[in-house]
């Protein structure tokens, strides 16, 4: 789609021991990136979605909030003895929770951004990651609301004042979460308890439609869920996780993918065509389908429609990682954390592989919102050594890399999609640039140029070794160290002459023996 503006800027935050810094993104100028922003010292920061505001904790008592396009601070809120903050979708609010001594000391405040007015105060007794943010906004902010003992409770983030304008009840509610585009249902989890299954159900977010939910499913065997939203608000993608796994087959419980439609089309599992763990499950940006990894390694990925139909499968590799484009024709499946690294990078849209390439030990990853850089990062705590950054073209080819002594966070700035122009302009100049290359270095002859070409083109597997326990490893050194023996089968040097040596002497003593 054409863009008649001209594409903001694809800014990176880069966050380290001397604070934050924003480089203007790629294309880079000379291949390295130009400073925007230098060094605010801060321990916490986060974009708005729609990437208008930037919020960073600069100390214990004070929190900035930044204008994204001129990068310039736009107010600074005094809060006392923060622990943690959080900025609405379009950049309106900002959240605050302080360490509180008593209930009559209300810790969690709802300020304006630009103006730094406090507009709704609570207070709250811990935080937990369920809990956390305490308000949860659809991406329009049209819909606003929290999680209490036994309900939902709805405001109006227009008018924070009226306080609860909704409340639904649900006896036994451990989770929520709201539909973001638009903010019309919202789905709610209540966990086992008595002999009575788990469930999710969907409720709508207008008061005069809440007295039955519009899509309900129950669970055995159910510790906790997470749920996944499609852009439209139509699908709801439950990830069910028990913790005891009663086939004995994996230690770490067992997990199902479950689906449900706000139409009551569809409700059940997804049919997944091999057995073990949900490793990672993603709706692409329209909303249209979903991609899902799962089963014991090597692990499948499969992509599937709004009513469970695989439209295409991914293969099976070490993976556990989905990223969707976000102009949806390029996906990269990945295997980061305790794998080694591995990335496929394919053409949804076109139905094919583009390329193959490594981000060992990388810690975040994530598309540039005009759909053309992945970028992996490796960054502390998780990771004290080999900290850096890697940005790689759709196709898995490596664009940029830096290394950092110490690297806490690095971000995309995010935009909507729909502010870049299509991505087939960008292949078609790709391509060109493919095809010019040989040209300018091809000094052989044509059958050298294509022969180097198929190489390039097909990448030798090398087959993995086969697992060795410790004693035999041993065993192979010492075999290796009195024979001469490699781990191979080998000889070595020495072993090699002293068996030319003995086979000498077999042979003069055999001449010897008959004239004796």
């Amino acid at each position: 789609m054409a863009v008649s503006n001209p594409p903001p800027s694809l800014d990176i935050l880069v966050r380290g021991p001397e604070g934050l810094t924003i480089w203007a993104g790629p294309p880079f100028n000379n291949g390295e990136p130009s400073v925007k922003l230098d060094k605010v010292r801060c321990s916490t920061t986060k974009f708005s979605e729609d990437g208008s505001k930037l919020m960073a904790i600069r100390s214990d008592s004070l929190i900035s909030i930044y204008d994204c396009k001129k990068l310039v601070e736009i107010k600074s809120l005094q809060v006392p003895n923060v622990l943690a903050a959080t900025i609405s979708p379009c950049g309106t609010f900002v959240q605050t929770f302080q360490k509180s001594t008593s209930p009559q000391e209300k810790n969690v405040v709802v300020w304006k951004s630009e103006t730094g007015e406090s507009v709704y105060q609570l207070f709250q007794k811990n935080m937990t990651k369920a809990t956390w943010p305490v308000f949860k906004f659809s991406y329009d902010e049209d819909v606003a609301c929290r999680l209490v003992t036994n309900e939902v409770q709805f405001f109006d983030p227009k008018d924070f004042s009226k306080g609860a304008v909704n409340r639904l009840r649900v006896p036994g509610i451990a989770a929520f979460e709201l539909s973001k585009s638009p903010g019309s249902y919202v789905a709610v989890f209540v966990p086992e308890s008595k002999g009575m299954p788990g469930s999710v159900q969907i409720f709508s977010c207008a008061k005069e439609l809440q007295s039955q939910p519009v899509a309900r499913k129950s669970f055995f065997r159910c510790s906790s869920v997470q749920l996944n939203w499609n852009t439209g608000s139509t699908g709801l993608l439950i990830v069910v996780q028990s913790d005891v796994d009663k086939t004995n087959q994996s230690y770490y419980g067992e997990t199902k993918l479950n689906y449900l439609t706000t139409d009551g089309s569809y409700e059940g599992l997804v049919p997944l065509r091999k057995e073990g763990p949900v490793h990672d499950v993603q709706w692409s940006y329209s909303g249209k389908e979903f991609a899902v990894v799962y089963g014991f390694m090597p692990a499948t990925a499969t992509i599937f429609d709004k009513k469970c139909n695989p439209l295409l499968e991914l293969g099976t590799g070490p993976y556990n990682t989905l990223r969707w484009n976000p102009k949806g024709k390029f996906i990269c499946v990945a295997g980061f954390g305790n794998l080694p690294g591995n990335m496929a990078f394919w053409d949804y849209s076109e139905k094919k592989k583009l390329g193959d390439t490594k981000a060992e030990l990388s810690v975040s990853s994530e598309w540039s919102s005009d759909g053309r850089y992945f970028m992996t990062a490796t960054t502390a705590p998780r990771l004290q050594v080999d900290n850096g950054i890697k940005i790689f073209h759709h196709n898995g080819s490596l664009y940029f890399k830096r290394m950092f002594e110490k690297l806490y966070q690095v971000d995309w700035k995010l935009e909507s999609p729909d502010k870049f122009e299509d991505i087939a302009d960008l292949l078609k100049s790709v391509d060109s640039i493919k095809l010019e290359e040989p040209t300018k270095q091809g000094q052989g002859s044509k059958k050298a140029a294509q022969a180097s070409t198929k190489a390039a083109a097909a990448p030798s597997v090398q087959k993995p070794a086969a697992y060795r326990p410790p004693h035999a490893k041993a065993a192979v050194s010492v075999q290796a160290e009195l024979f001469g023996v490699g781990p191979s089968g080998e000889l070595s040097k020495n072993a090699l002459k002293n068996k030319k040596k003995r086979e000498k002497q077999r042979e003069k003593k055999a001449s010897e023996d008959p004239s004796a």
